[in-house]
């Protein structure tokens, strides 16, 4: 038997099959050449069902910034998009990844505060009666770039790497950074406490 010529006109199979069925995919695999339209027509077609995916896994309150990284981590991943499953099923999964990413960011930011209530009612020599040493005071008193890179990896949790990757600076920076920081909060704490 002699196999018949593929119609490569319309693409490899499934891909198509699947963009033929789904107006969602449709979009996403033009999206993925770089069509505006496309793009937007991709996120109409879509929004609403993140936005209540995400809304049941999390909360509502949550509901519009994890829609909205949900498409910005699409968006990033297009290029590599196929067809080979719906569009809606690829998003769903970024969507569901960016729920358990937010989820696990929570839950590391409620750590830091115990750690760090527990840590302040037990390291301070002696108390401070006056409530002269706020803790959002003095770390606001920092210059802006030292404050970014202490709340980032002291009170965030965030790794030197991951705030150097924010922040758009070497990850030596960011050490500078926070150490500088640590000695004015030092400092600060020992002008207010001789005060």
């Amino acid at each position: 038997m002699i196999p018949t010529p593929r119609d490569v006109s319309t693409g490899p199979g499934p891909a198509t099959d699947d963009a033929a069925r789904d107006p969602a995919t449709r979009w996403a695999l033009a999206a993925r050449e770089g069509d505006p339209a496309a793009q937007a027509a991709f996120v109409r077609a879509t929004q609403v069902e993140v936005w209540r995916f995400v809304a049941a896994l999390i909360d509502p309150d949550s509901a519009d910034d994890l829609t909205q990284e949900t498409y910005l981590r699409a968006f990033r991943a297009l290029p590599g998009f196929e067809g080979r499953s719906s569009a809606r099923t690829w998003l769903l999964g970024i969507a569901r990844r960016a729920c358990a990413d937010h989820l696990r960011t929570v839950v590391r930011r409620r750590r830091l505060g115990e750690r760090l209530a527990a840590q302040a009612a037990t390291d301070r020599p002696y108390p401070d009666p006056a409530g002269q040493l706020g803790a959002n005071d003095l770390v606001r008193r920092l210059p802006a770039e030292r404050r970014g890179a202490f709340v980032l990896t002291q009170l965030l949790g965030l790794s030197y790497a991951e705030a150097a990757a924010v922040e758009g600076v070497p990850v030596g920076t960011i050490r500078s950074r926070v150490a500088r920081a640590r000695d004015e909060l030092i400092n600060a704490v020992d002008d207010a406490l001789a005060g």
